[in-house]
């Protein structure tokens, strides 16, 4: 015990020294001398007493800071990783955003073209849910004209977009 006090009060500030060139946090320098000191006194019995003690606690120290710059190295990849992926996915909002903007803003324009009694019937089908009875009804027509109408205005939409379009533009006057 009393040779380790003595090591520790040689070496200590040396060794804090040469690991602070590397490390500029001062609590990993310290925890790095004391991790070196905690692995001498660990590995005491093994300590080979014809080869230089000095080479022996400073290889020990330049690799614990080489695994700590390591560690850190790959924890700052993985940062970088996974504010990345947020940026991907807050773009994919904003861009998801955009092309639904633009895409009820064609949608409605659609429905403009059409005529008032087509628009109006789909309206009351699509956006508040009636039955082509309810409707009927309503309107004091009868429930297949509803349905003509509904098939006209669908066909109409089909023909002025494409498939993907059509879905998404019935999606968005079906649930906003």
């Amino acid at each position: 015990m009393k040779a380790f006090d003595i090591i520790y009060k040689k070496y200590s500030r040396r060794l804090y020294g040469f690991v602070s060139r590397y490390i500029k946090q001062e609590v990993d320098t310290e925890e790095i001398v004391q991790e070196v000191f905690i692995k001498i006194w660990q590995s005491r019995d093994k300590i080979n007493i014809y080869s230089s003690f000095e080479s022996f606690l400073f290889t020990i120290a330049h690799n614990a800071t080489v695994n700590l710059l390591k560690k850190r190295a790959t924890e700052q990849k993985y940062v970088e990783h996974v504010k990345s992926l947020q940026h991907i996915v807050e773009t994919f909002e904003l861009t998801d955003e955009i092309h639904y903007k633009d895409l009820k803003h064609k949608f409605q324009g659609l429905l403009n073209e059409l005529s008032p009694r087509q628009k109006q019937i789909f309206q009351l089908s699509r956006e508040e849910g009636l039955s082509h009875k309810e409707i009927a009804e309503k309107l004091g027509i009868s429930a297949n004209t509803v349905k003509n109408h509904l098939v006209t205005t669908l066909s109409f939409l089909k023909s002025k977009l494409d498939n993907g379009l059509l879905i998404s533009g019935l999606f968005v006057s079906l649930f906003l």
